[in-house]
This record gives C-alpha cells, sequence and structure tokens, in this order.
C-alpha cells in the first residue's frame, strides 16, 4: 500500500489537532509583545493649552494605569464611570492618552463627562499608540514602580475586570515595590 494514501487523513488530523488547540484559547486575549517590556520614551503636548502634557517620566518610581481613549469611542464612555471611581479613591494614579482625537474634541469630552486623569496627552498621529501596539481604545495598560509594561486591557474596564484583574495585578506590583 502506498503512502500517498494516508496523506490526505495526516492532514486532515494535523488539522483538526491544530483546530482543537486553538479552540482552548480565550478568544478576548490578546497577548501584547510589550509585557514585561519598557514603556517607550514618549513626550506628548497637552490635550488643554494651559495643563502640561504627558510623558513616561511622569511615571516613572510608581504602579500606575495608563488608559487610551477618544471622544469618538463609544467603549470608552462604557469605562469612564469605572475611572472616575478610581480617580475619586486615588487608588491608582491614572493618566490619559487622548488617541486619534482633534484636541478641541478630547477637551471637551473630558469637560463634559469628567476628567479622572492626573496628566492627559494627545497623540493626534498614533506616534505612541503605534509604539504601544495599540488596536483599538479603549486600552489600558499597567505599568510597574520600574516603568515596566505588566498587563494590557483591551477593551473597557468595567468594575468586574477591576476586580477580578486590575485591582489584583496592581496589590501584588505594589507590594513589590515595598520590598
Amino acid at each position: 500500500m502506498k503512502l500517498s494514501v494516508f496523506a490526505p487523513l495526516a492532514v486532515m488530523i494535523a488539522i483538526g489537532v491544530g483546530l482543537g488547540v486553538g479552540l482552548t484559547n480565550d478568544p478576548r486575549a490578546l497577548p501584547s509583545a510589550l509585557v514585561d517590556k519598557p514603556l517607550p520614551d514618549f513626550d506628548l503636548p497637552p490635550v488643554r493649552a494651559e495643563e502640561r502634557g504627558f510623558s513616561h517620566e511622569d511615571v516613572k518610581g510608581e504602579v500606575a494605569l495608563i488608559n487610551v481613549f477618544a471622544s469618538w469611542c463609544i467603549s470608552c464612555r462604557i469605562e469612564h464611570p469605572t475611572l472616575m471611581r478610581l480617580a475619586d479613591e486615588k487608588r491608582v494614579p491614572l493618566y490619559g492618552v487622548d488617541w486619534r482625537d482633534k484636541r478641541e474634541d478630547g477637551a471637551a469630552w473630558l469637560a463634559a463627562f469628567g476628567d479622572p486623569f492626573k496628566l492627559v496627552g494627545e497623540d493626534q498621529n498614533s506616534k505612541l499608540a503605534i509604539e504601544l501596539g495599540v488596536t483599538g481604545a479603549p486600552e489600558t495598560y499597567v505599568i510597574d514602580h520600574t516603568g515596566r509594561i505588566r498587563y494590557k486591557q483591551i477593551g473597557p474596564i468595567t468594575e468586574d475586570v477591576w476586580r477580578e484583574v486590575i485591582e489584583p495585578l496592581i496589590l501584588s506590583l505594589e507590594q513589590e515595590a515595598a520590598s
């Protein structure tokens, strides 16, 4: 019997195994090549002219969140109440990156919905977004005290995401920084 008779069967088995392994992965989890890498150097201009912008130097020495948002982003409105609560509680420093937005639109959005951010930078041309590997807004990055990206949240930070994923990570990173 020729081996070529079994070739289609072998191919089908290989495809089945590949699909079977793929089905065990979480379809919402997109790996980030930057996790455990240093935050890229950047210096963004301010969204509001009377304030200063935001740079990588601003997060050094602290565990912080960097949130990528935009005035045109519907999902950003979903997560905004959670961000406002975190800012009110002063739980973790929160920095904003207004992505692919006109400066006046980002400023108007923050004026209308509230500004939870310590500092906000404008990334109209996506320079930082490209370096971070942003795929859409909102995205949030957890930065450790050494300036390394430790987690990337794709999509809104809901109360469940905060409680089950991000808050435990922040507590762990704060303990790591204290030791």
